[in-house]
């Protein structure tokens, strides 16, 4: 995937069905940032070798030093769906180019202000939560104040890669543990949900919750493994993503699927026979070097290693297959692109959170129209320092019209009252850049 420049950027704004703005938001140390380099990397802004170390969403010296985020970092990424993986979308878009404006935020609960500037100008959000430490204080917090935003949230269960390679978990105890986690995160979305958003519990058979490992840059979905299976097995796609959760349960001696385990040393849960176990195979095989099982398994898989790829060992190798075969970009966005909502479906319900005028006035009609020709409408998040000392960068988002270089703008400050010109300002922008991460660029 090409590094693409600030001009292909602004032709994708224009198509305001094909734009997601999300955040990622979870617990302190659950992995967020490091799952955010995958993204980063799909997007050819880092090497996908370093994905996972670079932490590209750090941006302070204090932060890489701690090992934790502290301030909101954005960036911008250009992501090309193939036309096999759109044929099942069914929202409005023009042509196959995404982009995905995402803010990676800080975990820490001294951090929350730092939360609510994010959210304020998203309308998605990627819920991160550890697979063994399950949901913590933090992801409560983030997940509420996410729905009072009406923010629409989608879920991963992240560090996937322990139950392999650190606790050894069998597949049955791992799908219990990670059933818990969605579980849990699933109370807290029904106790915050907004009747506007409608249900915005997470289903893995429906495709709203992820699999993943940050740190080895791997993820999945159940469409992932339902999409191969029905290859495979010539059965239908919707059906076997079904039975890839829940009390389904598949016997290979028998063939037959049952709604409860029959006893049968072969009789396993969907989940663990066609997703967990695989996986487990693979990172086995590459760990225990026996490359003459891994290749014809891969093989199979329709996975292809470069030549220089087959000489790693160990770990290394392990991670450049998974990589392969599961990458967590591709699992990530596509959840992204499919069940979180464009800007022009968002801003007709979260106008009324937007906006302190009237609801029915020009500024209203054009925020929830995401409106390119109507009156600029700019939310100011937060206030960025340039290199340069007492200088600036005003992050935020254009909700209806347009801003260029030049443009006279009137600033509301955060004591400002309708009808008074007190915290009022009249300004021109001096210069329009996009945020990508550790840099800025103009546009």
């Amino acid at each position: 995937m090409v590094k693409f420049t600030a001009e292909e950027l602004r032709r994708i704004m224009d198509y305001k069905h094909n734009i997601r703005n999300m955040s990622v938001i979870a617990h302190v140390d659950h992995g967020k940032s490091t799952l955010t380099d995958s993204l980063v990397a799909a997007a050819g802004i880092i090497a996908q070798e370093v994905a996972g170390d670079v932490r590209m969403t750090d941006t302070r010296a204090d932060e890489a030093e701690r090992g934790i985020t502290i301030k909101s970092t954005g960036i911008s990424l250009y992501y090309e769906m193939s036309g096999e993986a759109l044929k099942d979308f069914k929202g409005e878009r023009q042509g196959n180019e995404y982009l995905i404006n995402l803010i990676d935020s800080p975990g820490h609960v001294d951090f929350s202000s730092e939360v609510t500037a994010a959210l304020r100008i998203t309308d998605g959000a990627l819920v991160v939560v550890d697979c063994i430490e399950g949901v913590c204080v933090q992801t409560e917090t983030v997940l509420r104040q996410a729905l009072g935003e009406r923010i629409r949230p989608v879920l991963t269960v992240n560090k996937m890669d322990r139950c392999f390679l650190e606790l050894q978990v069998d597949g049955e105890e791992a799908y219990q543990t990670f059933s818990r986690v969605i579980e849990n995160a699933n109370v807290i979305m029904a106790t915050y949900e907004d009747p506007l958003l409608g249900d915005c519990q997470v289903y893995p058979e429906k495709g709203t919750v992820a699999f993943s490992a940050g740190l080895h840059g791997w993820a999945f979905t159940l469409t992932n493994f339902a999409k191969m299976y029905a290859s495979k097995f010539k059965v239908d796609e919707a059906k076997m993503m079904e039975r890839l959760w829940g009390e389904n349960f598949f016997d290979p001696t028998t063939k037959k699927w049952s709604s409860k385990n029959t006893g049968s040393p072969t009789c396993k849960r969907g989940f663990v026979q066609f997703c967990y176990e695989p996986i487990k195979q693979i990172i086995n095989t590459c760990m225990n070097d026996q490359k003459d099982k891994l290749w014809p398994m891969l093989q199979k898989l329709g996975v292809v290693m470069k030549s220089e790829e087959k000489d790693l060992m160990g770990k290394a190798l392990m991670k450049r297959v998974m990589q392969t075969w599961l990458p967590a970009s591709t699992a990530l966005l596509e959840m992204m692109i499919f069940h979180l909502p464009s800007p022009a479906t968002a801003q007709r319900y979260r106008v009324e959170n937007l906006y302190e005028g009237p609801l029915d006035d020009v500024y209203a009609n054009a925020i929830r129209s995401c409106d390119p020709d109507g009156p600029l409408m700019l939310y100011v998040s937060k206030m960025i320092p340039a290199s340069d000392k007492g200088r600036f960068f005003a992050f935020g988002r254009v909700f209806s019209g347009k801003v260029s270089t030049g443009l006279k703008v009137r600033i509301m400050g955060p004591n400002f009252v309708p009808g008074e010109k007190k915290d009022l300002y009249v300004k021109s922008v001096q210069r329009t850049v996009i945020w990508m991460g550790k840099k800025a660029r103009n546009c």
